[in-house]
């Protein structure tokens, strides 16, 4: 069966692994590192057929303890073989993994699973430790399943069952996969949470698809190539596009740790092709190979997103690839992937210009089948479109999408599906995305910032992109924050580039008192050896965290 032919017809996800085991039986579908051996690194090595055959053992075993067809399960398992074969597993028998991200902190992810009511919980035992300790999901949790040693499950008491046992009983099973249609629930993955607390987006079969479709499409990926993901939840497409997954030596919890040392050894182990990483791992990488002559002869393409990258990250990347290699900066949503995507060689040699003037960052053109319009400013729910809430190409308001890899609604939380749903009369659903930008009269998309960071001073609105390009433009500049403080007053908070920077205050200060003068603003500076930044990617600022500072009282480190 071709390719295309098979995919035309697919509607469960899981379709995709099954294809895979098929055409391409003995490559490796996920590499894992383990121990050294006399200074070299050991792999341990799962295929396709074998990633196949333990996915259907844990569907059918998971079938018999109750696992089924729209049961919701927390899945909390560390990147491995086994997170692969467990998520594909519940797509194979029809059930919901519920994705959450233990980053989130112990508020946040109480608050998530008691929006998602799972009925199975499957992870180590540390996370069992602390959903029993804490009562995360006690009404809802009927299926219990440890991934670890029996001894520690039977501390747990009776009902726990382990990953091995039912392994052992689906083992041999050849259960078809449990069909499915595109609207039908495939799994619950919870935002950031780094504006607020995280919201449960309701994926669909159908959302899954569009976008392995799509990130096929756009970026020529071909079976056969070879991934390395700093990102877990990314990695789960590979198997769909029929790359081998390679996963680095990294604490997953602190990507802007990564050790570039390790991340150029699994390139060169194992010719990748493919990298996923946010912009601070990036950053960390570029700067180890910096000055050490380190080429990634095998990547074709790095993917990064979470949040803008700034040129200089492009650029020093940019000399650890071929010259055919290409750096993309997808842009897009937990609720709505992808969105639009441009190239490092359109942001190097056109619209970082446009950027280190204050006219946004531009994230590029919308993908096929992603219907962008920008709308009018309102936080007030919206329930029905209308042609009179968009904005002409130039005007800066909310983004919205509409497509098949949009998703509909949130776990049981119909406020915020209600503020960033918009209903169409045909049925379809258009995502507020809450950021702010603009179209050109090219049809490019600018980003100009989260709405809820915009801040009204003196009859104008401020946009945090907008205003911060022009300060992150100086050489001296990482990075930078505009928020609003008591009595109007505004701060931009600015991490320096260096440790050399920082110590020469009235320089940076007369750079950063010009650039402002320019932009006609009246502003309070304060240093930051690091911003405050999300958990998952290490890159987008937590204004929220520095609002909250000036709303009590003047911030530290005030240049004077």
């Amino acid at each position: 069966m071709s390719e295309a032919g098979a995919v035309g017809g697919f509607t469960n996800v899981a379709e995709y692994l099954t294809l895979r085991a098929r055409e391409q039986p003995d490559a490796n579908a996920v590499v894992r590192p383990t121990a050294r051996v006399g200074g070299r690194r050991q792999y341990e090595r799962t295929t396709f057929a074998e990633l196949e055959d333990t996915t259907r053992s844990i569907a059918e075993g998971l079938g018999q303890i109750g696992v089924g067809r729209g049961t919701r399960t927390v899945v909390m398992v560390r990147p491995s073989p086994t997170f692969f074969a467990l998520t594909f597993a519940l797509f194979r028998l029809g059930a919901v993994p519920v994705m959450v991200d233990p980053g989130m902190g112990l508020r946040g992810l109480a608050a998530c699973l008691g929006r998602a009511r799972p009925e199975a919980f499957i992870g180590v035992p540390e996370a069992h430790a602390a959903r029993a300790a804490l009562g995360w999901a006690r009404d809802t949790v009927r299926t219990r399943v440890m991934v670890g040693a029996r001894a520690l499950a039977l501390a747990f008491g009776r009902g726990m069952h382990t990953l091995d046992e039912v392994t052992r009983r689906g083992r041999g099973a050849r259960a078809a996969i449990a069909p499915v249609g595109r609207d039908d629930l495939a799994a619950g993955l919870f935002t950031s949470g780094s504006t607020g607390l995280a919201k449960g987006a309701v994926y669909r079969h159908g959302n899954f698809l569009a976008q392995v479709e799509s990130i096929r499409a756009m970026y020529g990926i071909a079976p056969g190539e070879v991934d390395l993901p700093t990102f877990p939840l990314f990695a789960l497409f590979d198997p769909a596009l029929g790359m081998t997954t390679v996963l680095p030596d990294m604490d997953f919890a602190r990507p802007a740790r990564v050790d570039g040392a390790r991340v150029a050894e699994a390139i060169a182990d194992w010719g990748v092709t493919n990298m996923f990483g946010s912009p601070a791992v990036l950053d960390a990488v570029a700067r180890w190979g910096d000055g050490r002559g380190v080429r990634f002869h095998t990547l074709r393409r790095v993917l990064s997103a979470g949040a803008p990258v700034h040129p200089r990250i492009l650029e020093r990347f940019r000399r650890l690839l071929p010259d055919d290699a290409r750096i993309h900066t997808p842009y897009g949503a937990t609720e709505a992937l992808p969105v639009a995507t441009i190239d490092d060689a359109t942001i190097l040699g056109e619209t970082r210009r446009a950027t280190d003037a204050g006219e946004g960052v531009c994230v590029g053109r919308p993908v096929p089948g992603a219907e962008v319009e920008i709308i009018r400013l309102d936080d007030a729910p919206i329930a029905r479109w209308s042609d009179a809430l968009r904005l002409p190409p130039g005007a800066v308001g909310e983004i919205t999408v509409r497509g098949e890899q949009v998703t509909r609604d949130y776990f049981d939380d119909a406020a915020n599906t209600a503020a960033h749903k918009i209903l169409h009369d045909d049925g379809g659903v258009r995502h507020r995305v809450g950021d702010v930008g603009y179209l050109d009269p090219d049809g490019r998309l600018w980003f100009c910032g989260r709405k809820s960071h915009r801040v009204e001073w003196e009859g104008r609105t401020l946009f945090t992109e907008q205003v911060e390009g022009p300060f992150n433009a100086l050489a001296a500049v990482r990075r930078s924050a505009l928020v609003k403080g008591v009595g109007g007053r505004l701060f931009l908070f600015v991490e320096p580039i260096d440790a050399r920077s920082a110590r020469r205050p009235e320089r940076l200060a007369s750079e950063l008192r010009a650039v402002a003068a320019g932009l006609g603003l009246t502003l309070t500076f304060a240093l930051r050896a690091k911003l405050p930044v999300d958990a998952r990617h290490n890159a987008k600022i937590l204004r929220e965290v520095l609002a909250r500072e000036v709303a009590r009282r003047a911030p530290a480190g005030a240049l004077p």
